[in-house]
């Protein structure tokens, strides 16, 4: 069976293409790679003109929604916990295992290889990367201990105690983290680089997302935690909003 990242997309082809059909992700519980189901149903998808693509920034904001997804998911295993109330067992390892292979291994990798160090070239927010780079740190090592909880069949009641605080000093520190790097890092990044160069590094995006992951991979990454948002009971939006 082929792995996740020998069928995974790019936006680049989506973008060209306005279209694609959308196939379900799991996760093989052995090693946490990906594998394809039977593909569902089409998705239409809006087209956007030829020539759109979509800048480094926008990228990586893209990419934040994902983990600001999954780190709602960790509220709700850690409100469960809390509460001594079960959750899907299986949703915890492929979250964590998401964070792993999409966050940490492709988006932080990105961040740390283009953006952070021509801020640093450029004598711009050192102080914040520096910062930021301790905290791609911090979170490897909560994911990898994250993922060890969650590969055990059962927890006791320290384990799920300290997987608990695991998962909320993950989310403490990831939605300030992102949220500064939106409005802070990633405007000054775009303000050091000329618009040749700006575009130019959106394609090396793009390429990047190609040699990991193949084709459509963020669409998937999507429709993988839309798929685990449904298995906890929260993918519904409306659910949300509060009655006034």
């Amino acid at each position: 069976m082929k792995s996740f990242v020998e069928f995974l997309p790019t936006r680049r082809e989506f973008i060209k293409k306005g279209g694609i059909l959308m196939a379900a992700i799991t996760v093989l519980p052995t090693d946490g790679a990906f594998a394809l189901a039977a593909p569902g149903n089409e998705d239409k998808k809006p087209v956007e003109k030829e020539g759109e693509g979509v800048s480094p920034a926008e990228d990586l904001m893209r990419e934040h929604g994902v983990l600001a997804r999954i780190l709602f998911i960790y509220d709700d295993i850690s409100m469960r916990l809390e509460k001594a109330t079960n959750y899907p067992p299986e949703v915890l390892p492929k979250a964590a295992v998401l964070v792993r292979q999409f966050v940490e291994d492709y988006h932080e990798k990105l961040e740390e290889e283009y953006v952070f160090p021509r801020l640093v070239k450029a004598g711009k927010l050192v102080d914040l990367v520096n910062v930021l780079l301790k905290q791609h740190q911090a979170g490897r090592r909560l994911t990898e201990r994250i993922r060890n909880f969650a590969s055990l069949p059962s927890l006791k009641a320290n384990e799920k105690k300290e997987l608990l605080a695991c998962l909320r000093l993950f989310a403490r520190m990831y939605r300030p983290h992102k949220s500064r790097e939106d409005t802070v890092l990633f405007p000054a990044f775009h303000a050091v680089l000329s618009p040749e160069e700006y575009d130019s590094l959106g394609e090396k995006f793009e390429d990047k997302e190609d040699e990991l992951f193949g084709e459509h991979g963020f669409d998937k990454v999507v429709e993988e935690v839309s798929r685990l948002e449904k298995v906890m009971g929260i993918y519904e939006l409306s659910q949300f909003t509060p009655k006034t």
